[in-house]
C-alpha cells in the first residue's frame, strides 16, 4: 500500500515537472515569437506624405515604395529595427565604446580603447553641422527605427537573454554605425605603425628596406603592368646579415602568439567590364566585400522605389547597412557601384615632445600646447561604472606606447569623416556624376568602382583624403614632433582625387593591393596593402573573358579558387622533400605523396595537398618571425610581422630560393633544415588529435564557424545561433576568399539598366531572429556559389504604412 502511494506521488511529481518544463518551453517559444518582425497588415505612421508599402519575397527581401525619400527612409528604419535591432545596437556601441553596458567587465578593455576617440561626442557635432535635408533623412530613419522597435510584441530576444532593455535610436547613432566601419576597415593602422616603429628600432636601414618592400611582382596596378619599382624589388640585393631577432624563438615570458592557424583577413574584390566588351553594351560591375562573417549578415538587402527631385521614379537595388538609411552597394538603373577597402595611409602616430620646464604641456608640429582632458564614464553591467580620462591634442587623442606619448592623427576624428552623401549615388545618372560624388562620401576611404548603362567604367577613391606632403614610407612609421610628413592641411577637393576612366583594356579591378604605381599613389599612401596575388588573378581572369561577355561570366570570376599563388610553395615543399629528407621518415614520405597526388590546383575542400602547401608557407612564417611576433604582441595584440608587411611570403620565397648565409637562423644547420623543420610542423598540425594525414583536407580546416554574437552569452542555444559547419572552398590570395569566420559578405554582379539579369547572394538571411524563415535564407546558395537573382521574386507579404 505504501509503495503504491509513493509510486502515485512519484508519477504526479514527474508529470508536474514535465508540465512545468513544457510550460516554460511554451513561454520561451511565445517570447521568441513575440520579437519576430511583422510582415503583413497596416501600420499607422504619422508624418508620411502618402502610403508606403514594403513587399517581401520568399527570401524576405523587401521592396520599399514611397512618395518621397524621407518616407522610404522611415520604412527602412522600421524594418531594420524589427529584423536587426541588436546588430544595429552593437554597431553604435562598438563605435562609442559602450559594449560593457550590455556584456559586463569583459568588454571594458575594448570600450576603453574605443572611448579614447570620443565618437559619440563627435557624432553630435557632425549631426549639428549637417545640412537640413541630410539631418531630416537621418531623423526620419530614427523615427522609423523607434516605431519598429515599439511595434514588436516583446523586446528583441537578445535583450531578454541578457536581461537588458534596448535603448532608443537617435539620428546621431546612424553616424556611429559609420564610425564602427572605420574601426573595422582602418582599425589595424595604429598597431601596424607601432609594429613598424619597433622594427625600425631593431633593424638596420638596409634590413628595414628589405623587410618592408613597397611592391611585389604580384602587384597588378590599374595604371600599368610591370614597372620599374617592381623590377627593382626583384633585383635588389638581400642585406649581408639578418637582424638579431631573426629566426629566434619567443622569450619565455613573452605573450603566446598563435602559430600555423594564421588566417589572412585582408579582403574585398571589385571589378568592372566596359560596354565595349559586354554583349549588351552596358557596363558590368561586380563587388564582393570581405568582412567578418556572423549572424545576422553585415548587409541587409533592399529595393528602394521613390521619385527623385525632378519627379522621375527611381528604383535602387542593393544592400543597406542596418543603422543607416541608404543603399551602400548596388545599381540604380543608370549607374552601378561597389567598394573595396583602399588600405591607404589615413592615420599618423605623431610623437609628442615633453619638457620638465613646461609641466602639463606637449609639443606637436604646431608648437607647445596643453591637451584638453575629458572624463568618460563607462557603464558596466553587474559592476560599478569605470572612469577614463582622455587627453586630446589638436592632432587627436593621446596614446601611450613604446615608452612615449603619441597623438593619434586619424581621418576618422574629423566630423567630415561621416555623412549620408552615399544617398546621392542612388540618383546618379552617369559615371561622371558617380565619380564626382564618391570623394564627398563620409565613409572610410574606399576603392570606388562604377559603371553606367552607356558602357562607361571608372575608379577613384571614395571618402576623405587629407591634404599633406606626398606620402612616402615615412608616414608608415611613428613620426617625430617636427616631422613635416605628419602635417595635414585640410582635405583634398574632389577634382584633386586620382581617377581612371574607360581604360584601353576595357576593365578595372581592385583587391586591397596597390592601385597605382605612378601619379596619384602619393595621395593615397600605403596603410597595409595586400601583396597583390588576388588582384593579379582577377586581372588575368577578366582579360581571359575577351569581348562579348555577360553578367554570368563576370560573376564567375569571384568563384575562382585556383591556387596560383600557393602553387609555388607546393613546388618548394616538394623540392625540400627529396630522397635524403625522406630516409627513415614515413610521415614526410606520406606528406610528399599527398602534396603530389592530393592537389588539383585549387583550394578545394577535398584537397590535402593545398592545405599542406599553405601550411608550409605559414609554418616558415612562424619559425622565422616567432620571436619578433612575441615582442610585438607586448606592444599591441594586433601588432605582428604580417601587419608590418603583407608581402612577407614574397620575402620568404626569395630567401628560400637564394639561401643567403647571413640570413640562416643560428638554430639551424642549413636552409634545408629550416624547410624540413617547417614541414615537420605541418605534419604535426595535420596529424593532431590522431587524425590521419590523408584525412586532413582543406575543407576540415576551412569549415564555417560563424555565429550570432549573442551565442557566446547563451551557449545552450548556440546550435540554433550558428551556421551549418559547411566546408568552404577558397582562401586568401585568390578571388574566392573564404575563411571560417571571414570571407565574401556579399556577391553582387549587375549591369545598370539590366538589373533583371543581376546576380546576388550572401552568407546569411535578412532576419537576425533564429525562428524567422529568413534567418539563414539564401545561405546554401552562398556556400555553393549559385547565381541567384539580384531582384526580389514575387511578393508573398506586404506591410503598408498609412498616415
Amino acid at each position: 500500500m505504501q509503495k503504491n502511494t509513493i509510486g502515485k506521488w512519484s508519477k504526479r511529481v514527474a508529470l508536474t515537472l514535465l508540465f512545468l518544463l513544457l510550460l516554460a518551453a511554451l513561454a520561451a517559444w511565445l517570447f521568441l515569437r513575440g520579437s519576430m518582425a511583422r510582415l503583413d497588415g497596416k501600420v499607422q505612421a504619422p508624418g508620411l506624405a502618402a502610403e508606403v508599402s514594403v513587399a517581401r519575397d520568399a527570401l524576405g527581401v523587401p521592396t520599399i515604395s514611397g512618395a518621397n525619400r524621407g518616407d522610404v527612409s522611415y520604412a527602412t528604419g522600421f524594418i531594420h529595427a524589427q529584423d536587426r535591432y541588436f546588430q544595429m545596437d552593437l554597431l553604435r556601441r562598438v563605435a562609442a565604446g559602450e559594449l560593457a553596458e550590455l556584456f559586463g567587465p569583459r568588454a571594458v578593455p575594448l570600450d576603453k580603447g574605443h572611448r579614447l576617440h570620443r565618437f559619440r561626442h563627435r557624432a553630435e557635432l557632425a549631426l549639428a553641422a549637417m545640412s537640413a535635408p541630410e539631418r531630416a533623412l537621418l531623423e526620419r530613419y530614427a523615427s522609423g527605427v523607434n516605431a519598429g522597435l515599439q511595434a514588436l510584441s516583446v523586446k528583441p530576444f537578445e535583450y531578454g537573454l541578457i536581461n537588458m532593455t534596448p535603448r532608443p535610436w537617435s539620428a546621431a547613432d546612424s553616424l556611429l554605425v559609420i564610425w564602427a566601419m572605420y574601426f573595422d576597415l582602418q582599425g589595424n593602422q595604429e598597431p601596424r605603425e607601432l609594429a613598424r616603429g619597433w622594427l625600425r628600432a631593431h633593424s638596420t636601414p638596409e634590413q628595414l628596406a628589405f623587410l618592408t618592400p613597397q611592391a611585389s611582382v604580384w602587384d597588378a596596378p590599374l595604371d600599368g603592368t610591370q614597372t620599374a619599382m617592381q623590377a627593382a624589388l626583384v633585383s635588389a640585393p638581400i642585406p649581408a646579415s639578418a637582424p638579431a631577432w631573426w629566426g629566434k624563438p619567443a622569450a619565455p615570458d613573452a605573450p603566446k602568439v598563435a602559430a600555423i592557424e594564421f588566417i589572412d583577413s585582408v579582403g574585398s574584390n571589385n571589378w568592372a567590364v566596359a560596354g565595349s566588351r559586354s554583349a549588351s553594351g552596358a557596363a558590368i560591375v561586380a563587388d564582393d566585400m570581405h568582412l567578418g562573417i556572423q549572424l545576422p549578415n553585415t548587409w541587409y538587402r533592399a529595393v528602394l522605389q521613390f521619385p527623385d527631385a525632378s519627379g522621375t521614379q527611381r528604383r535602387v537595388v542593393g544592400v543597406t547597412l542596418p543603422g543607416t538609411p541608404v543603399i551602400v552597394v548596388g545599381s540604380n538603373g543608370h549607374v552601378a557601384w561597389g567598394y573595396t577597402n583602399s588600405y591607404g595611409d589615413y592615420l599618423d602616430l605623431v610623437a609628442l615632445g615633453t619638457d620638465a620646464a613646461r609641466p602639463g604641456q606637449l609639443r606637436t608640429q604646431a608648437g607647445w600646447e596643453k591637451p584638453l582632458e575629458y572624463r568618460e564614464t563607462i557603464l558596466v553591467k553587474g559592476a560599478p561604472a569605470e572612469q577614463l580620462t582622455v587627453r586630446e591634442t589638436s592632432l587627436g587623442p593621446v596614446r601611450e606606447a613604446l615608452g612615449q606619448s603619441f597623438a593619434l592623427h586619424w581621418t576618422a576624428h574629423s566630423i567630415a569623416a561621416v555623412n549620408v552623401n552615399a544617398g546621392k549615388l542612388e540618383v546618379a545618372s552617369s559615371l561622371d556624376e558617380a565619380l564626382a560624388i564618391a570623394p564627398t562620401l563620409g565613409i572610410p576611404a574606399q576603392n570606388f568602382v562604377a559603371g553606367d548603362d552607356k558602357g562607361n567604367i571608372g575608379w577613384t577613391i571614395a571618402g576623405p583624403l587629407p591634404r599633406r606632403a606626398p606620402l612616402g614610407t615615412a608616414n608608415t612609421y611613428p613620426l617625430a614632433p617636427d616631422d613635416a610628413a605628419g602635417v595635414w592641411r585640410g582635405w583634398l577637393k574632389p577634382d584633386e582625387y586620382p581617377q581612371l576612366r574607360n581604360p584601353v583594356a576595357g576593365q578595372l579591378h581592385t583587391a586591397n593591393s596597390r592601385q597605382l604605381m605612378g601619379a596619384g599613389a602619393e595621395l593615397i599612401g600605403d596603410g597595409g596593402f595586400d601583396l597583390g596575388a588576388r588582384a593579379h588573378q582577377i586581372r588575368d581572369d577578366l582579360s581571359a573573358l575577351g569581348s562579348g561577355t555577360d553578367v554570368g561570366k563576370v560573376y564567375g570570376v569571384g568563384l575562382d579558387d585556383r591556387a596560383i599563388f600557393i602553387a609555388g610553395w607546393r613546388e618548394r615543399a616538394l623540392a625540400a622533400l627529396d630522397a635524403t629528407a625522406l630516409k627513415d621518415q614515413p610521415q614526410r614520405a606520406a606528406l610528399r605523396a599527398l602534396l603530389a597526388d592530393s592537389w588539383n590546383g585549387h583550394a578545394s575542400v577535398d584537397s590535402v595537398g593545398y592545405r599542406a602547401a599553405r601550411g608550409y608557407m605559414h609554418a616558415l612564417y612562424d619559425l622565422l618571425f616567432e620571436g619578433a611576433n612575441a615582442e610585438l604582441a607586448r606592444i599591441d595584440p594586433k601588432a605582428n610581422m604580417a601587419a608590418i608587411s603583407s608581402r612577407w611570403p614574397v620575402l620568404l620565397a626569395r630567401l628560400l630560393d637564394e639561401q643567403p648565409a647571413g640570413w640562416l637562423p643560428a638554430s639551424h644547420a642549413s636552409w634545408k633544415a629550416v624547410q624540413l623543420a617547417a614541414i615537420d610542423r605541418v605534419i604535426a598540425d595535420l596529424g593532431k588529435d590522431g587524425q590521419r594525414l590523408a584525412d586532413a583536407t582543406w575543407g576540415k580546416r576551412n569549415t564555417a564557424a560563424s555565429a550570432h554574437p549573442i551565442a557566446a552569452a547563451v551557449p545552450f542555444l548556440s546550435r540554433w545561433l550558428t551556421v551549418p559547419p559547411d566546408m568552404l572552398p577558397g582562401d586568401s590570395h585568390m578571388p574566392r576568399v573564404a575563411g571560417r569566420t571571414f570571407g565574401q559578405s556579399e556577391r553582387l554582379t549587375v549591369s545598370p539598366g539590366r538589373e533583371e539579369e543581376g546576380i546576388f547572394n550572401m552568407p546569411g538571411g535578412q532576419s537576425g531572429h533564429p525562428l524567422s524563415p529568413y534567418f539563414l535564407a539564401g545561405h546554401e546558395d552562398w556556400v555553393s556559389g549559385k547565381a541567384t537573382p539580384l531582384l526580389p521574386g514575387p511578393a508573398l507579404h506586404t506591410l503598408t504604412f498609412v498616415r
